[in-house]
């Protein structure tokens, strides 16, 4: 098989890269195994939310000299302020393309709801989600916040002490209350079974509909708005959408813990349109093998296709860090098991001294991280100390940062997806 381009991973770094691509005319296939990170994250996407000093920010232009000076080999340092800006923007125009029903700007970030009733500063969230500008107050007065009797992933009384907390939503009175759905009975008797999408897909095929609705009309008790666990509509939200219409009030979702429905939706919805550009989807199959000849990679052997490999100009590694062993921690060294390019980390992190892995304190960053494969401006992957010129890595497998810390996963997977796409459509 031979193609213009092979992404390995499916997730939000690999999907953006390959809908650029393809658009372009280019023949894209990308190597899926299993479930990406996307679908266990809230749903939210962060651009930098901190810098590695700790300073919180809200304004990623101004705050960019300070990361170039903390951290220089962070991916936004390599690509550069300009290019890294015009990509965050590229990508806001494409998720308003796709229909992602993202709100939020590079300008400045917002604050979202979390489901403890913390503020979390974000780049982009679903318009779904509650969220302040700032210091702003919320815009409604009394909320509802209501539960699903029986689901222990969303904690409506817990969530209302720790939002009255917050500035922004001190002038608000919060009652609490959970609904009554019979449908759920069945999963109620098995906890595993009873998550999210679970709910969503039961209450998609066999909900009584109209008494939903009653019921959370009875419960916001006159509330101005209503704020609900993301249990409702799995493909998109056109479910949740009618819910809110019938009932006639201001709703809003909370993600839950993973797997996230809202996650899941962004997934499916990337997913469809590179599949309508006419992209292939290998799913659950993983490459192991490249093979190289004058300093190129020349083809990939996956696990279905060991004695078929496959071909192509460039090939792009996307698949994420140690959560979809895109990264692989053996007891001596930690290891990209494909190309088994070179890997860095940040300064604290020596990959042959196991020791310097983790932090003392359990919730402090850990060290490992921020270990990843070495890039240049290119986006091009370092092995053996040289740029392999047709091999690119974009998301969380580059190293030289912690993504966690500093509250930037989502916005280097676009920045260097899509700075990786102009690569390959420069050449």
């Amino acid at each position: 098989m031979n193609f213009d381009v092979v992404i390995i991973g499916g997730g939000l770094a690999g999907l953006t890269c390959g809908i650029t691509l393809q658009a372009q005319g280019k023949s894209c296939v990308i190597i899926n195994n299993g479930q990406a990170a996307i679908d266990f994250a809230s749903g939210s996407m962060d651009l930098l939310s901190q810098l590695p000093n700790g300073r919180k920010i809200s304004h990623f232009e101004q705050n960019y000299a300070a990361l170039y000076q903390q951290l220089p080999q962070h991916p936004y340092c390599l690509i550069g302020k300009e290019k890294t800006i015009e990509k965050a923007q590229q990508f806001e125009d494409l998720a308003k393309s796709l229909n992602l029903g993202l709100l939020g700007s590079i300008a400045e970030n917002h604050l979202r709801v979390t489901p403890l009733g913390g503020l979390r500063g974000s780049w982009l969230s679903p318009n779904s989600v509650p969220t302040v500008q700032g210091n702003d107050v919320f815009p409604y007065h009394s909320i509802a916040i209501l539960g699903i009797e029986g689901y222990h992933d969303f904690q409506p009384q817990l969530l209302a002490d720790n939002l009255k907390q917050n500035a922004q939503f001190a002038h608000c009175e919060l009652s609490t209350a959970y609904l009554n759905i019979p449908e759920l009975d069945q999963l109620r008797n098995n906890a595993r079974e009873f998550r999210s999408v679970n709910i969503a897909q039961l209450l998609e095929h066999k909900l009584a509909f109209s008494d939903l609705v009653k019921e959370m009309k009875t419960a916001s008790q006159g509330a101005d708005a209503i704020f609900l666990p993301a249990c409702f509509g799995l493909d998109d939200q056109s479910f949740f959408n009618a819910l809110k219409e019938a009932v006639g009030l201001a709703i809003f979702e909370l993600p839950t813990l993973p797997p996230s429905l809202l996650g899941i939706r962004q997934h499916k919805q990337l997913r469809h349109r590179f599949e309508q550009l006419g992209g292939l989807m290998l799913n659950g199959d993983k490459a192991l093998k490249a093979e190289f000849v004058d300093g190129k990679v020349s083809k990939i052997y996956t696990q279905i296709h060991q004695e078929n490999f496959i071909t192509a100009e460039h090939f792009v590694l996307a698949t994420g860090s140690f959560f979809s062993n895109g990264l692989v921690a053996e007891f001596e060294r930690i290891l990209e098991p494909v190309f088994h390019s070179d890997i860095i980390g940040c300064q604290k992190f020596e990959q042959s001294n196991r020791l310097s892995w983790t932090a003392e304190r359990f919730s402090s960053p850990q060290p490992y991280q921020s270990a990843g494969v070495a890039i240049n401006a290119h986006c091009q992957i370092q092995k053996n100390g040289q740029f392999i010129n047709n091999l690119y890595a974009v998301g969380n497998v580059i190293g030289g940062f912690n993504s966690l810390e500093l509250g930037c996963g989502s916005g280097v997977a676009v920045v260097t997806a899509l700075t990786v796409a102009d690569e390959i459509l420069r050449q």
